[in-house]
């Protein structure tokens, strides 16, 4: 439940608050806005914490990139290579020396690898599954800090609920709105899904849904690039007979009925929509957020450096998106996990899978994110994670989670595992954590994934240890861990 500051918790469906919405919040033909934004815009206002922290990377970043490599990308074929191990262990690709002494990558990762003097390399992610050893529940944990109460053996959950923790963006956004007419949360280019499951941990959950990320789901393959540059963002768009001026004067004509009909003002007042509704109207009037999703404006050299492809093309959305103003991009890996075709649930074909379709795509757009980001100045107040929910069993060919894998497939690893942090106070040329011998379990530091969302709100002056308020009114942590500070500066 959420409350308003000098009002008890109300359901955000209650029938009078949305009444209200649609009485005073219609703007013409941009009535669709005209009933979310500003009631968006005014709960991203309310209740914002007034955490007590500190320590390196206190309240450094100003806004996110968070890659999610959904499916579970092979650490050992990427970022984790192991030399002199049986042939059913070792991985089938080349280690390559990188930019820091004695850290190898594969040779999947060329460019990566030349620029790993730039972000951090957590070698030792680590979780016991308990029920969480296929996606879903490992999405929800990945992105909400818990677990849910309700996981099949299979690790399948039941679809998207009210009563979810919300998605970290939504936390963010809530506690540190945003100072431009700019919409805060987006999440592009696909939704969570695993199955049948679509969302499952990619919502405001129990915040109400006027902090959900707002969404553009291009259909279209991963090479598909004609679908990117056609992405569909009407509700950001003034209809052609209503024009910005019409839309301002219908502001003006709103202000004098409130004036006139003071039982009406009262409402509006009562839910403090006023401010929220100009902010509302300038974000459709002003068209930024229009234009940040114009990628035709972008020269071809940068176009080409992130990849001309589904991810890559993504990857530069979400600077230009961060550089317009937006606090939370969340770029989800564009196939599905259990999908042919540039999926990273790699249980079969591994060996040509990834060195001719997921490797190329994440080497090109993670790499001209980080190069693009730190040479405009950017990578200073915005943090970049990349992350999976789990790697990929140490040997080929055995099952870990009840799934077939061919002699050329990995399994689903939680027990250890990569992830790569960089920008907004996180150490550059830094390698957190070592993985023993086969890669199968941390030997060093070992970090679970709370302890990333936890550095994550730390980085954005949050304690990670914040009270919010469950669909119950129960107290709630945003996380139950500690910020791990030791990947800042």
């Amino acid at each position: 439940m959420l409350s308003f500051k000098g009002y008890p918790a109300k359901d955000l469906c209650d029938p009078h608050l949305k009444s209200s919405r649609r009485t005073f919040l219609r703007v013409g033909g941009a009535g669709m806005l005209g009933m979310s934004l500003p009631s968006l815009l005014q709960l991203q206002g309310a209740n914002a914490s007034d955490s007590i922290g500190g320590g390196p990377g206190w309240g450094k970043a100003k806004s996110i990139i968070m890659v999610y490599l959904q499916g579970g990308p092979s650490h050992l074929d990427l970022w984790d290579p192991k030399e002199n191990l049986a042939d059913n262990f070792k991985s089938q690709f080349q280690p390559i020396s990188t930019k820091i002494p004695g850290i190898k990558f594969t040779e999947n990762l060329p460019r990566l690898s030349q620029l790993n003097d730039r972000f951090t390399t957590i070698r030792s992610m680590s979780y016991t599954p308990n029920g969480l050893f296929n996606h879903t529940a490992a999405i929800y944990q990945m992105m909400t800090g818990y677990t849910t109460d309700k996981v099949s053996p299979s690790g399948q959950l039941e679809p998207p609920s009210p009563k979810d923790f919300p998605n970290f963006g939504s936390n963010l956004i809530k506690m540190r709105p945003v100072e431009e007419p700019m919409l805060p949360f987006v999440m592009l280019p696909r939704p969570l899904q695993e199955s049948n499951v679509v969302g499952k941990g990619g919502s405001a959950g129990f915040l109400g849904k006027a902090y959900d990320p707002y969404t553009l789901y291009p259909s279209g393959d991963d090479l598909d690039m004609g679908k990117m540059d056609r992405i569909k963002i009407d509700d950001l768009k003034l209809r052609p007979e209503v024009f910005s001026v019409r839309l301002q004067r219908r502001a003006k004509m709103r202000d004098l009925l409130n004036a006139q009909m003071p039982h009406i003002n009262k409402a509006v007042n009562d839910f403090q929509l006023d401010t929220y509704y100009d902010q509302a109207l300038s974000l459709i009037v002003s068209g930024r957020a229009r234009e940040a999703f114009e990628l035709s404006k972008e020269p071809d050299e940068i176009r080409d450096l992130y990849g001309r492809n589904t991810f890559g093309q993504s990857c530069l959305l979400a600077r230009r998106l961060v550089e317009a103003g937006t606090r939370v991009v969340e770029v989800i890996w564009p196939k599905v996990a259990n999908s042919d075709n540039h999926s990273w649930d790699h249980h079969s074909g591994l060996s040509k899978r990834m060195k001719d379709q997921s490797a190329p795509m994440l080497d090109a757009g993670l790499s001209g994110l980080i190069e693009d980001l730190d040479q405009r100045g950017m990578l200073e107040e915005t943090l970049v994670l990349a992350v999976g929910e789990f790697g990929r069993s140490p040997q080929r060919g055995v099952s870990t989670s009840g799934n077939n894998n061919s002699d050329d497939g990995r399994d689903h690893w939680p027990y250890c595992y990569t992830a790569v942090m960089a920008g907004a106070g996180t150490r550059r040329g830094y390698v957190h954590g070592k993985s023993d011998k086969t890669a199968s379990a941390p030997l060093e530091d070992p970090v679970h994934p709370s302890q990333l969302l936890a550095t994550i709100y730390h980085s954005f002056g949050i304690n990670p240890e914040t009270i919010v308020y469950n669909h119950l009114n129960q107290p709630r942590e945003l996380v139950k861990a500690q910020a791990l500070t030791a990947l800042l500066a």
